[in-house]
């Protein structure tokens, strides 16, 4: 039962160009599947002639008639002429012009052998005897194939082989060639600054590497030296790969894009050989832009003592280093690279020089989500009630991926409503199913459990009503959604870029509201606060060791995040502080934390009796709004 979710961290980038691709690649003739099919297509077909041509060859004997019953004919003076084609098929027209097919032994002649079976030579002088010869063509097509068949079979096979050969001297001579997606003339990334929206500033910052990639002339003639590269830092999903591409869009240059993960390989010297390679390309291409993503795979900070100066990560980022450095200001070549952990980057990454500009795309404010919201929103159809301002500040937090993926959901429930239009209730049904999940009000739940459940998103909404620096409830509901059974929305009245001590300590008590009210009402606890419990003190323990917001520690930050980035966050921290103060720092936190409890618990059991009338219309209606829900509480208070 989780009171308030935080927006999702990891998402992928938001937007795409005018082209879709899914992926798919249709096969060229001279793939291995399609040589496959062609081969077998051919194989087919010459079955099939084969037998078509044997059948045609091929003399049925089944409605012939036989010979000595024709020689009984010609004696009888019935037939009146014969036709010997090939030297096998008789056609016999008889006098009353019928006609019969008899089939003789070609090794044989006609006349020799109406004679031996009885037929004298006045008998056969009555009938006009015709001879058409054999055609022999077909018969020697068909003895060229049973004898070129084999013959093109072989050597084709003897082809595949040697090609096969040769494929394989070429891989292990490619092997450290690297592999952009590369758009280029007519397939420059369609994508511009006015496709992205919600980061003004970060465009101010790109307009001058569009300018110097239109106009070099005008910056090298005064002297001035444009940055090498710009390194481009923001959680994921906040747009820094369709920032990169929308320069591209706009200078209408080359642009190689690829993942910093594709230049390291198990081989020594492979990825700083791709990375030669790779700008050896741009700078045929020049003026180009080379843009790689999550560059932290291959720039973390070197001397992490695995590996030695050997390490292939490390060959590899000392080359990119060299790379940039051999740039010369005629060389119309931009290095964007995008990462979300600048910390970890060597510094000679980020020294004057290399990655001299820093640009930085954090997720937007009230303002940015409202014109994101109208880009992703572009072409569908919206109806009347749809308010784009209202979604933007429900969104606090979201990404431009987050505000994306809400829009494609909205449109997704509308089609399965079979509706011809996305209206608000399909709006506020995908921002919950982001931050949440789907609604599992097919998940069996008894009486009793729905009644706690009822209790302890009670507890949660009345003490964010109550509190002065907590936000206002947008939504409270007892249907299971997710993981958790129920779950209290509130809504920020805006973007805090200053949390104060004050609010930090209100935020905490609202989530221990779950947990007081159980205690309060059942006098048990369950597990339905464990994430409120998480919540809780990881804002406790922030303000503790990261905030200064302790009188018995002072103003002082404790601990670190730096180390060996490889061994993972909590086992990687340095801890700058002995013993004494991490116990200090436990005890402050269980402090906090019990302070916020009690504090919960005394607001809950003065507010007993609007908490019981709540819970009675939630267990009835499960779902109340705002409106309804501050209806009920300040009705309650009244009374």
């Amino acid at each position: 039962m989780n009171n308030r979710q935080e927006p999702p961290n990891h998402v992928s980038e938001p937007g795409k160009d005018g082209k879709k691709n899914n992926g798919e690649r249709k096969p060229s003739f001279g793939s291995p599947n399609s040589q496959r099919t062609w081969i077998g297509l051919g194989v087919i077909g010459l079955v099939i002639f084969l037998f078509l041509f044997n059948s045609r060859m091929a003399v049925n004997y089944s409605n012939a008639r036989p010979m000595n019953l024709l020689a009984d004919d010609i004696r009888s003076g019935r037939v009146e002429r014969v036709l010997e084609r090939a030297g096998r098929e008789l056609t016999v027209t008889y006098t009353d012009n019928s006609t019969e097919s008899v089939y003789k032994n070609p090794a044989v002649g006609f006349y020799e052998q109406m004679e031996a079976l009885g037929v004298s030579t006045a008998a056969l002088d009555n009938v006009d005897y015709f001879f058409e010869p054999a055609d022999d063509s077909a018969q020697l097509i068909l003895q060229i194939l049973l004898g070129l068949v084999p013959v093109l079979i072989v050597v084709w096979f003897l082809w595949r082989m040697m090609r096969s050969m040769r494929a394989g001297q070429d891989q292990a001579m490619s092997f450290g060639r690297s592999k952009p997606r590369v758009s280029r003339d007519m397939e420059r990334p369609q994508v511009t600054f006015k496709d992205v929206a919600g980061a003004e500033e970060a465009k101010e910052d790109l307009k001058e590497v569009v300018e110097f990639l239109k106009e070099p002339e005008k910056f090298i003639r005064l002297g001035a030296r444009v940055p090498k590269g710009v390194l481009m830092v923001g959680p994921p999903g906040t747009g820094k790969t369709l920032m990169a591409r929308a320069v591209a869009g706009e200078a209408g240059v080359p642009f190689f894009s690829i993942s910093g993960s594709e230049f390291v390989e198990m081989f020594v010297g492979v990825g700083a050989s791709r990375v030669r390679d790779l700008f050896e390309r741009a700078k045929a291409e020049a003026p180009a832009i080379v843009f790689v993503d999550e560059i932290d795979a291959v720039g973390r900070h070197r001397g992490a003592g695995l590996g030695g100066g050997h390490d292939e990560r490390e060959q590899t980022l000392n080359q990119i280093l060299v790379e940039m450095d051999g740039f010369d200001n005629d060389t119309n070549i931009i290095i964007i690279a995008a990462t979300n952990r600048p910390d970890i980057l060597d510094p000679a990454l980020l020294r004057p020089g290399r990655f001299d500009r820093k640009v930085v795309m954090d997720n937007p404010d009230v303002k940015g989500r409202q014109e994101i919201l109208k880009v992703h929103s572009k072409g569908k159809p919206l109806a009347g009630d749809v308010d784009v301002e209202a979604l933007a500040k429900i969104t606090a937090g979201f990404s431009g991926a987050d505000l994306e993926n809400l829009v494609n959901e909205a449109a997704i429930l509308a089609a399965r409503r079979n509706q011809k239009s996305i209206g608000m209730s399909e709006m506020q049904e995908a921002m919950e199913r982001v931050v949440m999940g789907p609604e599992r009000r097919s998940r069996v739940i008894t009486p009793e459990e729905k009644e706690k459940v009822a209790y302890h998103e009670a507890g949660h909404a009345l003490l964010f009503h109550l509190l002065e620096n907590t936000s206002p409830v947008h939504k409270i509901t007892i249907v299971s959604r997710g993981r958790a059974g129920g779950y209290v929305m509130p809504l920020p009245d805006g973007d805090d870029m200053l949390i104060t001590r004050e609010k930090f300590e209100d935020d905490i008590v609202a989530a221990m509201g779950g947990r007081a009210a159980e205690e309060i009402i059942y006098e048990q606890f369950t597990t339905g606060a464990s994430n409120d419990l998480q919540q809780a003190t990881r804002m406790a323990r922030a303000m503790v060791t990261q905030f200064g917001m302790s009188d018995l520690l002072g103003p002082r930050s404790y601990g670190n995040g730096g180390g060996a980035v490889f061994l993972g966050r909590e086992i990687s921290e340095q801890r700058d502080y002995s013993e004494h103060y991490a116990h200090q720092i436990d005890d402050e936190v269980k402090r906090i934390l019990q302070a916020a409890y009690e504090r919960a618990k005394r607001l809950l059991q003065e507010q007993r009796g609007t908490m019981e009338k709540l819970v009675a219309i939630l267990m009835e209606q499960e779902t109340l709004n705002a409106e309804e829900f501050v209806a009920i509480v300040d009705g309650a208070g009244a009374a």
